[in-house]
């Protein structure tokens, strides 16, 4: 058995991985970014379509999460990837407020009359085809909310995070989660009212 700061164990601990890699030890980190890649790209697809800006978002939030590793105090198992997530939401978020609200996506005549349709006939089974139409359609939507709306009901509605879930995401307090949720939810009846 090797006793060498190369030898990273698939036993290991998220904890333990910290502990390595505060020691100068890059193969742990090299293994944290391999045990949470795919949880935290999941949380940044959630916020961008594009392959690149999704990549981007991802290697920021692995660059800001190996600076801050002293701040991560390990006191659970289940700690590292809370505080991983809450490090993605940050960067997804500063990367919304970066580029804004995207007005070019304007919706065809086609997704308008795709999106009518949908909404009237809620509770009927639809393809692959309309899963996907409906997907690019709620884009295009989310991405004409402000940063702060498009977050709140990413992470609430695409990710079923709980409202105390998404409060220590964000680190915004429970009240504000409710508040923001509720505007954010207006401002996209209020998009939709201006595309039927």
């Amino acid at each position: 058995m090797a006793n060498g700061s190369d030898s990273v164990t698939p036993e290991a601990t998220d904890a333990e991985l910290v502990g390595r890699v505060r020691s100068g030890d890059e193969a742990a980190f090299e293994e944290l970014f391999n045990r949470h890649r795919r949880r935290v790209a999941f949380i940044i697809n959630r916020f961008f379509k594009r392959r690149e800006q999704v990549e981007d978002v991802i290697q920021e939030t692995f660059v800001k999460a190996f600076f801050a590793l002293e701040s991560f105090d390990g006191t659970h198992d289940k700690s590292f990837p809370a505080w991983l997530a809450r490090i993605a939401t940050n960067a997804a978020y500063d990367e919304l407020r970066r580029t804004g609200r995207r007005r070019e996506s304007e919706l065809s005549e086609e997704e308008t009359a795709h999106l009518e349709a949908n909404l009237r006939a809620e509770g009927e089974d639809g393809d692959i085809e309309s899963a996907l139409i409906s997907r690019d359609l709620a884009h295009k939507l989310l991405a004409r909310l402000s940063p702060e709306d498009r977050l709140v009901l990413t992470l609430l509605n695409g990710e079923e995070a709980s409202v105390a879930e998404v409060a220590e995401m964000t680190g915004w307090s429970i009240a504000k989660v409710k508040v923001r949720a509720h505007r954010a939810r207006a401002s996209l009846r209020a998009t939709l009212h201006r595309f039927l």
